[in-house]
């Protein structure tokens, strides 16, 4: 019999959905080829093998990087199906009483939100799962609209339309911040008028990515003097004396900074929760949402503090987008 003739499954190599899923999982080639211990040429030969043997296109290129095409992403599924009864099975036969969460869930989320929260939630995840790999992307910009490369991804604000599941996570505060010696050699504003005296530190504006995070919606006229692309950076320009932060409430505490005009200048933004379609259902990627959920429940306090009435500058609710995630589970579901 020809192979033109032969079924479709007789075709396929069942090893190569391992391909496909890390190419999935990180949208580049040479990063699923490091995951995977092989060469980028490996993984790339593998998925064509595996498009030739389905007789369909499994993967495009995107400006983000290879993205799955509807036919990947249901193949994708059934992959996951695949690999979590294979590790099923080598639970069974090691003798674990409850099943393991394993593979790699990517996470991508803001600076520091992601070093502050979302490292304690895949820090927890991990020490009741050892054999689940965690990766965390840090990086303060937009969803993509044809999002590759994470599992899950944390942004400020409403997101823009997308092919993600989205949902509220949770708000966080920003305020004025100044060092006690800044302010001991140049005083305090007495009003956000004259906070034009002072100079201010904020993101580059040129280079935010984020909507949201616009100066001129919170604080019209006042352009940054000291400006970066890392909210660790500004924090630490803060303390040393740079000029009057606009930084989140829950780094700027932890530096020990004064906050300013709190009756003022009390912006809350909205942090969503994005998963993508295709890893919704993953047992490993539920139970970091629900690692996250957590997280932010138990540290309310720090990311809200109690204060005065915010001033609302941005949209608090952030619906879901495309459908809703799977109900929160259970960390050791399978």
């Amino acid at each position: 019999m020809s192979s033109r003739s032969r079924p479709v499954g007789d075709r396929l190599r069942a090893d190569d959905l391992r391909y496909l899923l890390a190419v999935a999982r990180t949208g580049r080639l040479v990063t699923a080829a490091d995951a995977l211990g092989v060469d980028h040429t490996t993984v790339s030969r593998r998925v064509a093998a595996l498009e030739k043997g389905l007789g369909v296109r499994l993967m495009e290129r995107g400006t983000e990087g290879w993205a799955l095409t509807d036919a990947g992403k249901a193949v994708c599924e059934s992959a996951h199906a695949i690999e979590d009864a294979l590790a099923r099975a080598v639970d069974a036969v090691s003798g674990q009483d409850a099943p393991s969460l394993h593979g790699t869930v990517r996470v991508s989320a803001p600076d520091g939100f992601g070093t502050l929260f979302a490292t304690p939630a895949l820090t927890r995840v991990r020490r009741r799962h050892p054999r689940l790999r965690a990766e965390l992307i840090t990086a303060t910009r937009q969803l993509p609209l044809r999002p590759a490369g994470f599992d899950l991804a944390l942004t400020i604000g409403r997101p823009p339309r997308s092919r993600l599941v989205t949902e509220h996570l949770t708000d966080y505060a920003l305020g004025l911040y100044a060092d006690e010696e800044y302010l001991a050699r140049r005083g305090a504003p007495g009003t956000v008028g004259e906070l034009r005296e002072h100079p201010l530190v904020f993101y580059i504006e040129s280079m935010l990515q984020v909507g949201d995070l616009d100066i001129e919606r919170h604080l019209p006229g006042v352009t940054p003097a000291f400006s970066s692309t890392n909210v660790f950076a500004q924090v630490e320009a803060t303390r040393l004396g740079a000029g009057v932060g606009v930084l989140p409430a829950f780094l700027a505490e932890r530096a020990g900074l004064r906050r300013l005009l709190a009756e003022e200048v009390d912006i809350r933004l909205p942090i969503t929760l994005a998963v993508r379609r295709e890893a919704a259902t993953r047992p490993a990627v539920r139970a970091v949402r629900d690692a996250l959920h957590q997280e932010v429940a138990d540290r309310a306090a720090e990311l809200l503090p109690a204060g005065p009435n915010p001033v609302d500058r941005s949209p608090r609710d952030v619906p879901s987008s495309r459908g809703t995630l799977p109900a929160r589970a259970a960390e050791h579901s399978t």
